[in-house]
């Protein structure tokens, strides 16, 4: 039996090989940063969780904190303390740069569930699977607490 014509054989779409070599991913002309899982942001989740510090319905999109909360938040408190509310850190960013810090979760006061969904949601898009998986584990976490 000959083998079927090369037409007919399964191909792998450029756009795969693509993201599969170079961090791109399908759709995208530019390079996918990469991330870490931030101990520190874990251990201080998991802190508020464990305290009943967190907020189990609220609408993330107008709470998250944008550019001018974080500037503000910066002015009294340290860049440890500013960390600790992000699970990613960016890889190859310096560390004490906003640019170092992702997947935010809270508002700088309490946890937001949201928070923690919309960062499950973020990695699991980008296909951020450490990250993915610690958010997943925070809202296991969570929920269990918050029964």
């Amino acid at each position: 039996m000959s083998p079927p014509p090369r037409a007919l054989v399964p191909q792998t779409p450029p756009e795969r090989l693509r993201w599969r070599n170079k961090g791109v991913l399908p759709g995208q002309s530019v390079p996918v940063a990469s991330y870490s899982v931030n101990p520190d942001g874990v251990e201080w989740a998991q802190h508020l969780i464990d305290t009943g510090q967190y907020v189990l319905d609220s609408d993330w999109g107008k709470i998250q904190p944008g550019s001018s909360e974080q500037n503000a938040y910066l002015k009294s408190h340290s860049w440890q303390e500013y960390a600790r509310w992000h699970l990613g850190l960016t890889d190859g960013a310096r560390d004490e740069t906003k640019a170092r810090y992702a997947f935010v979760y809270g508002d700088f006061r309490r946890l937001h569930r949201m928070g923690i969904i919309a960062c499950q949601y973020r990695a699991a898009e980008w296909r951020h699977k450490d990250i993915e998986l610690a958010a997943h584990e925070l809202l296991q976490r969570l929920d269990r607490h918050s029964r």
